[in-house]
């Protein structure tokens, strides 16, 4: 039992917590931080423990995506920021279609209105 604890206790590898991770994945997608630079910020020894995260955490698809460089020019970086956003709308509008599919086969209305009707008072 007294060797168990004591190799547990020799572990290098650290345990990071989920809010940490979601901290630094979020720098990275933002662009703040490459994931290489937030390896070294952070003190991060794993060569791929940020792109795990990355891919397991992101709301971004990081197996698709080209990597933001920071040595890019501004037009380099609006060109690919404008291929993300093409993406991400067809990605929108593949989930409307879907809501509308099941709005149509469960004869439910998911869409939900929120705001007020407004009177004809104005």
């Amino acid at each position: 039992m007294k060797k168990q604890l004591e190799q547990k206790q020799k572990r290098t590898q650290r345990d990071y917590s989920l809010a940490f991770k979601l901290q630094v994945v979020s720098e990275v997608e933002k662009g703040e931080l490459s994931y290489k630079q937030a390896q070294k910020k952070y003190g991060i020894q794993g060569r791929s423990t940020v792109l795990v995260w990355l891919r397991k955490h992101s709301i971004l698809d990081w197996k698709e995506l080209p990597t933001m460089n920071h040595n890019k020019t501004p037009e380099q970086k609006i060109k690919e920021l404008e291929a993300l956003l093409a993406i991400e709308k067809e990605k929108v509008h593949v989930l409307n279609v879907a809501i509308d599919i099941a709005d149509e086969m469960l004869k439910t209305d998911i869409r939900k209105k929120y705001l007020p009707k407004q009177s004809k008072k104005q």
